[in-house]
């Protein structure tokens, strides 16, 4: 196989075509006793209309209200009872719902799942609509209004990616959409998505694929088609964002922070593998270049974090922050942090900083693929973004053939003055009387 180190276990799997357009992908494993199953749907907040943002992350929380053959909150009990583990997640560009079971009861995910797929409006009324609108206003208070630091997700992605872009918006959604939503648009939103030609199975395990293949068909094969899932469009970006973006932001937290953010070459590209490695050596844990400059040496700040959101259409995110400790100031942290990134751009990177990379790299990748349920998730991922499910053979041959030179291009490109957007959280200044 291209591409592939012979050193690298292979993945072994087949890649069938219902009639109804569903994508079956099944990958023996006979290690042990166990099948993950996961589905993954070609549907997050990039294909939310103006005005209507948040349904795809309020149908994580819908498919587990019930459907014609299972009650409200079955799914998770079934599961359990069984053995199993289940769940489901949201994304910019996908959502997914997944179980890992005994081998011996594989077809009861492929059971559940085909039941919500086929049947959910069923049991969708405006109860349930009611009760996960609350639910989802629950976690975006915990998750970004109530907590410290919690709105910069938020507040980056609107600074690095223009307000034209589907990826200008996360994935919580906008409250007062989902507050104006009816009963009738969200149930348009599901018939559109949520189904068979729009999604990828995937079964790794415990399984035989000519069996797990026939169960496939029996329980998704006479689910229809989506009647018209509406194109995308032209959703490419300019490669900087043309400017130098700074917000300060008060707010309730015990410490200065400076996030920053550049925007990226798409998920997928030679160059994001590229700065995959690169963070690895500027942020990847203690031994790294910023955490050794800024919370070792120099002792400016408390902690620093460096990572990418992987974004298939346009543009990706690199993203991080550093703490700022008390003795310090948020003018230095920044310069230092900023100062050590716009290295990168023109030293190359040692050998040494790079084979510690790789084998970062590879140690995470091999973990990953010896467990069931992410060879699952990644065939499903690969599939649905790449069209290409081989991707989980190759990846980590990828990221091994990064050398200096490409960090350094990749770099060079992204780290530039006209595309950081850099936030600054900050106390914010209580009245006299409560500081008192």
């Amino acid at each position: 196989m291209p591409g592939v180190d012979p050193s690298i276990p292979v993945v072994r799997f087949s890649d069938q075509r219902l009639q109804n357009g569903l994508r079956v992908i099944v990958a023996p494993d006979h290690l042990a006793p166990v099948v993950a199953v996961n589905v993954w749907y070609d549907v997050g907040s990039k294909h939310e209309e103006a005005g209507r943002t948040g349904f795809a992350h309020l149908f994580e929380h819908l498919m587990f209200q019930g459907s014609r053959h299972v009650g409200k909150a079955e799914h998770l009990a079934v599961v359990q009872a069984a053995g199993g583990v289940v769940n489901g997640t949201t994304y910019f560009d996908r959502t997914n719902y997944f179980e890992t079971l005994p081998s011996h009861r594989f077809e009861l995910g492929l059971w559940l799942e085909a039941d919500r797929m086929a049947t959910l409006l069923d049991a969708l009324n405006q109860e349930n609509l009611d009760n996960q609108r609350d639910v989802v206003k629950n976690e975006k208070r915990q998750s970004y209004d109530n907590r410290p630091y919690g709105s910069f997700y938020e507040r980056l992605l609107a600074a690095v990616i223009p307000p034209d872009h589907p990826y200008h918006h996360t994935p919580i959604g906008s409250m007062e959409d989902l507050d104006a939503a009816s009963l009738e648009d969200v149930r348009a939103f599901f018939r559109t998505y949520y189904a068979p030609d729009n999604a990828v199975l995937a079964i790794a395990g415990d399984v035989e694929p000519d069996e797990a293949l026939e169960a496939a068909r029996r329980y998704f094969e006479p689910i229809p088609r989506s009647p018209g899932i509406p194109p995308l469009g032209d959703l490419s970006l300019p490669p900087h964002i043309g400017r130098e973006v700074r917000e300060t932001i008060p707010d309730r937290v015990p410490f200065t922070r400076v996030h920053v953010g550049y925007r990226t070459p798409p998920f997928g590209t030679p160059a994001f593998d590229a700065l995959e490695v690169a963070t690895q050596i500027v942020a990847g844990g203690q031994g790294s270049r910023l955490y050794r400059r800024l919370v070792r040496e120099r002792r400016i700040a408390q902690d620093v974090v460096l990572f990418l959101l992987p974004l298939v259409e346009g543009a990706s995110v690199l993203a991080g922050w550093a703490t700022v400790r008390p003795e310090s100031d948020a003018a230095t942290v920044e310069a230092e942090m900023r100062e050590e990134l716009e290295r990168m751009t023109v030293e190359p990177v040692t050998d040494d900083e790079l084979a510690r990379a790789r084998a970062l790299i590879e140690s995470e990748e091999l973990a990953a693929l010896g467990r069931i349920d992410e060879v699952a998730d990644r065939l499903a991922m690969y599939a649905t973004l790449f069209d290409r499910p081989e991707l989980i053979n190759e990846q980590l041959s990828r990221y091994l053939s990064v050398d200096a030179a490409a960090i350094r291009r990749a770099m060079a490109d992204v780290v530039r003055p006209d595309n950081v957007a850099v936030l600054t959280y900050v106390p914010e200044a209580r009245p006299a009387e409560e500081a008192a």
